[in-house]
């Protein structure tokens, strides 16, 4: 059973995101992907699950999964759409998980969502501050099971990404950052 944990903020968190694009970019070259730190640990001040969550964006999935082989040398294992439709989802660690890979088509909508609630985050200090309480109350209930931790969050997330995608809309979306 892995262990879910919700640490404070690790500067760290940014170089091992950057170091691992650098990775991913040279395998994926040839797609031209475009790839963002995602979650938790890539808004600054928030505790996190110590998990590095990356976006890449691709003009083509099956031209990513083609990458499927080189990727599994990184250590990534492939687990297609894993329950998100048109995603693509790789994971780094087996039990002790280190990074996720989710990837979408170029501006799709799963893509902007999670740009938007990742920027949102970070522009509202106070609700991040509130996130973050909510999830180390969570972790402590939810027996390491990632069903519970994750119903735990699910309405204070639904709630604020709706606010999200709204403000993004507004504020933010003619220039994501990586």
């Amino acid at each position: 059973m892995r262990n879910i944990e919700v640490i404070d903020h690790k500067d760290f968190w940014v170089q091992c995101f950057d170091s691992e694009k650098l990775r991913i970019e040279v395998i994926l070259k040839p797609i031209s992907p475009i790839i963002y730190h995602i979650g938790s640990t890539s808004v600054l001040g928030l505790a996190a699950k110590p998990i590095i969550d990356i976006l890449i964006e691709v003009d083509d999935l099956d031209a990513l999964e083609s990458f499927n082989i080189e990727l599994s040398q990184l250590g990534y294992v492939a687990k297609g759409e894993n329950g998100i439709f048109e995603r693509r989802y790789y994971e780094k660690g087996g039990e002790n998980r280190s990074h996720h890979i989710h990837a979408f088509l170029k501006n799709s909508q799963n893509s902007t969502r999670h740009l938007a609630f990742r920027d949102y985050l970070k522009a509202h200090k106070v609700i991040a501050n509130e996130y973050a309480a909510l999830k180390k109350q969570v972790v402590e209930y939810c027996d390491n099971n990632i069903e519970i931790y994750c119903a735990g969050k699910n309405e204070f997330v639904q709630y604020h990404e709706k606010l999200a995608l709204e403000w993004y809309a507004l504020n933010k979306a003619s220039n994501p950052t990586p």
